[in-house]
């Protein structure tokens, strides 16, 4: 069957419908035909038809979702931790919470960001246009009086030239940009791969960091509500992040230390997989008997950090873009500007 992918929206309405009739009393592969009878898409109904079909053969729903690979590694990873301690519904839940919240942000960082975007090609437009046709005028100007652009006007002069040699494929690169930029906004299973990628490469520092811990912290919630041991939560939790080879070493720290017999939020602290305050509330949590309440606590905090993170590193994009882009056609004009009114000057 040819693959489908889901969107963000799509997999918070499956897990939310799923967790809803499960609750209900109605068996899962039941429970995903009756799913795929009312869907109109044919693609989606096969689907969801074939994972109904893995699940009555005995398959575990995190398998037969994961045999897809129409699902993010995120929905089948915590799925089957879900399923392994008995949580299943309660995972869903959350799933369907964190994929409609992940759909409402991606929709403002839309809204945000086609602004800014629409802004810096019309800037480049500007430059351009400055450098390729604007400054040879002045260029003529100045040999009418017997000098000639020099200094950072000369060299812009000199870019300007390029840019005007290579002006086709300035243009074509102009409209690829913008349909790229369409094509992320619109495709989740692009804009999935490239957070793959991102999370591969640089998983291990700035908001890609909050996001993993966010992650593993709501893993490691359920798997403390369910009363295993936390050496267990942490290998179910690091399954999340297996395709971070920094969050894994981590993990793999993390269960060295444990096994080891040190403190459980001392290694999760020593080890990097938590914030030192998360790890201090968390010490606090298991003393007073107390770990699944304070960890779901820690989870929902460092969600919302992540998501606060990334909101504010948006809205920084369009004030440093006007700001950049002001200060480029400011120095432009500066350079040719000024010499030519010491020029006239002399001339008067």
């Amino acid at each position: 069957m040819k693959q489908f992918h889901l969107t963000t929206l799509m997999i918070a309405d499956l897990c939310k419908q799923l967790a809803l009739l499960l609750r209900a009393g109605v068996p899962t592969g039941d429970a995903l035909y009756l799913l795929a009878e009312e869907e109109t898409s044919d693609e989606y109904r096969a689907l969801l038809t074939q994972i109904a079909g893995q699940v009555e053969n005995g398959s575990f729903l995190s398998s037969a979702f994961a045999d897809t690979n129409a699902f993010p590694g995120y929905v089948t990873g915590l799925l089957r931790v879900g399923e392994e301690t008995g949580r299943t519904e309660e995972t869903l839940l959350s799933l369907s919470q964190y994929y409609e919240e992940q759909d409402a942000l991606f929709g403002r960082l839309r809204s945000a960001l086609t602004y800014p975007a629409i802004l810096l090609l019309l800037m480049l437009i500007v430059i351009v246009v400055l450098l390729t046709r604007v400054l040879p005028v002045f260029d003529e100007v100045y040999a009418s009086l017997g000098g000639h652009l020099t200094g950072l006007a000369g060299g812009l002069l000199t870019l300007g030239g390029f840019l005007n040699a290579v002006m086709p494929f300035l243009c074509v690169l102009l409209v690829l940009i913008p349909a790229l930029a369409a094509a992320i906004s619109l495709s989740d299973s692009l804009r999935s791969k490239l957070l793959i990628f991102w999370q591969l490469h640089f998983g291990h520092k700035g908001l890609s960091r909050k996001i993993n811990d966010a992650r593993f912290a709501q893993a490691l919630t359920m798997t403390l509500g369910s009363g295993l041991p936390l050496e267990e939560g942490v290998a179910m939790a690091a399954s999340l992040l297996a395709k971070d080879p920094h969050a894994a070493k981590r993990c793999e720290d993390c269960l060295t230390r444990l096994t080891a017999g040190q403190d459980p939020a001392a290694s999760l602290c020593a080890s990097g997989l938590l914030p030192a305050s998360s790890c201090k509330m968390l010490a606090l949590g298991l003393r007073a008997g107390t770990g699944d309440v304070t960890m779901s606590e820690i989870a929902n905090r460092l969600s919302d950090e992540a998501r606060d993170t990334l909101e504010r590193k948006v809205s920084m994009i369009e004030p440093a873009l006007v700001i950049v882009t002001s200060l480029m056609v400011g120095a432009i004009l500066l350079s040719v500007m000024l010499p030519l009114m010491n020029i006239m000057k002399a001339i008067g």
